[in-house]
């Protein structure tokens, strides 16, 4: 299956943007706007993935809280849990 990376990029950037929650939308929104534009097609990927685990638990790993499920260790993963919000 062919994916066409603009569209791949657009639908992570709405995922990222609309959670649920503000904080998780503030949060995963910023991240994603901040490496999207420099990750390669597999960490693209890997972003995807990221946004399928819960609110609670993408919170906690970004904070270093003690998780209720296991999160695979991957660059993206690390790159978010190393991801400090400012607010603009």
């Amino acid at each position: 299956m062919i994916i066409n990376i603009k569209d791949l990029k657009n639908k992570i950037i709405y995922r990222a943007n609309y959670r649920g929650t503000k904080e998780m939308d503030k949060l995963l929104g910023s991240f994603t706007k901040k490496y999207i534009d420099d990750l390669k097609d597999e960490e693209l990927k890997l972003l995807c993935e990221l946004l399928d685990y819960d609110d609670e638990n993408l919170y906690k790993l970004n904070q270093d809280l003690q998780l209720t499920i296991e999160i695979k260790t991957n660059k993206v993963t690390e790159l978010f849990k190393n991801y400090k919000y400012v607010s603009e």
